[in-house]
């Protein structure tokens, strides 16, 4: 799926708004993840254990709500017609708009469950039928996928294939960075550049999209 500029390019300006929105929701949730489950999942296993049980609520509550986007993004790009990233893209946009606009109207829990829907959501972009995707708001997969490669170039396999998902990966941790410095001045409200981001990813997508 990184075997062309395109989608190259679109993967990692994915994977950035992904780490953007992460870095902001680490910070607002006190080291929760909006789209790094595995993360929450370890999260949610600690709390279980010190019977932290309202921290355990909220993280799964976080789980359950990414799982449901994921599920959202699948019926979409699994459904019938073109366009399916345009459409994808699109939904994309409206959720992180109106994560924004429900922090703009003091309901910061909704703007929360917005985010992580629209994260879970996000990993269908690339999906192809059978439910294999390319993972954009983890890249966990990108670096074993990189080390892989890596292994095989050093044995006579193609010398630079282990590039693309390292620079993956990268595009994921410079979004995070971003993210936490754009929360240390905006709180929530940073969110409005992750939503015009998305807008102008879904219009760019929408030119090109069949």
């Amino acid at each position: 799926m990184l075997d062309s500029r395109r989608n190259m390019t679109l993967a990692c300006a994915l994977s950035a708004l992904a780490g953007y929105l992460d870095g902001i929701g680490y910070l607002h949730l006190g080291g929760l993840f909006v789209s790094f489950m595995s993360g929450n999942s370890t999260r949610l296993g600690v709390d279980l254990t010190e019977a932290n049980w309202f921290a355990a609520a909220q993280t799964i509550g976080i789980i359950v709500t990414f799982v449901f986007g994921a599920a959202a993004g699948s019926l979409i790009a699994l459904g019938r017609g073109g366009r399916r990233q345009t459409w994808l893209l699109l939904t994309e946009s409206l959720l992180l708009i109106g994560a924004a606009l429900a922090y703009a109207f003091g309901w910061p829990t909704v703007a929360v469950g917005a985010i992580v829907f629209a994260m879970g959501l996000e990993n269908a972009v690339f999906e192809v039928g059978g439910g294999s995707s390319l993972g954009l708001t983890y890249v966990t997969g990108a670096l074993v996928k990189a080390g892989q490669l890596l292994g095989a170039a050093l044995t006579g396999g193609a010398r630079w294939a282990w590039l693309p998902n390292l620079v993956l990966w990268g595009s994921l941790v410079l979004g995070s960075t971003v993210g936490a410095l754009a929360y240390l001045r905006l709180n929530l409200s940073a969110v409005w550049f992750a939503a015009g981001a998305a807008v102008l990813l879904t219009a760019i997508v929408a030119v090109r999209d069949k």
